[in-house]
């Protein structure tokens, strides 16, 4: 019988090293799938980029045909209505992605990461078997986004209002990891966490 190999999502606040989380996950033997990439890849598919372009017009198109990813977050983030239907158009694409990811990987796989900035507002979590939430203090995820990101910290407020609270998101996670030291205690945080879930086994009622 195959051991027991968890379907894990990763939340948490911006700039609170969630892809330093999912790289330790990926260290040790599991399958990592980064959303962010995968829709990448996914809008530049000819008929998604030809539907995003029509619904959000020409002005997120960069000179070379390709959607300019920045423009395109400014708009999501600045209407709603706009957000939803491009994670209608996005989302069942990046679904299937993921899952053809997953089924190639290999028998040796500890687990499967799921590593989505909306994990839980599009219902990723219904698919998991945990939530790690991963925390920071807001002084370090303000620095951490404006050493890779250039942001302010109204930047960060403003992008996290239109995100789920982090208290709700730490509420409907199953663990919680620090992520608040060097790489190698994070590793050390991040295999505790990885074995008391396999230890717990699979979540009743996941679909």
């Amino acid at each position: 019988m195959q051991a027991f190999r968890p379907v894990i999502g990763i939340c948490g606040g911006i700039g609170s090293g969630k892809s330093a989380v999912a790289a330790a996950f990926r260290a040790l033997g599991c399958e990592v799938c980064v959303s962010d990439d995968v829709a990448r890849a996914v809008r530049e598919q000819p008929e998604v980029r030809a539907a995003v372009v029509a619904r959000v017009g020409r002005d997120i198109v960069r000179p070379d045909g390709s959607i300019d990813r920045a423009a395109l977050g400014r708009a999501i983030f600045a209407d709603s209505a706009l957000r939803t239907d491009i994670e209608r158009i996005m989302h069942p694409r990046i679904e299937a992605a993921r899952r053809a990811q997953f089924a190639k990987a290999p028998v040796s796989t500890r687990a499967f990461i799921i590593d989505a900035p909306l994990l839980l507002e599009v219902g990723l979590d219904r698919e998991c078997d945990a939530v790690v939430f991963v925390d920071a203090p807001r002084e370090l995820r303000v620095h951490r986004v404006m050493a890779t990101r250039g942001w302010d910290a109204g930047e960060l407020d403003r992008r996290e209002r239109a995100q789920m609270p982090l208290h709700d998101k730490q509420a409907r996670s199953t663990e919680t990891i620090l992520n608040d030291c060097d790489a190698g205690e994070l590793a050390r945080r991040v295999e505790e966490v990885l074995g008391a879930i396999v230890a717990r086994g699979p979540r009743a009622g996941r679909l």
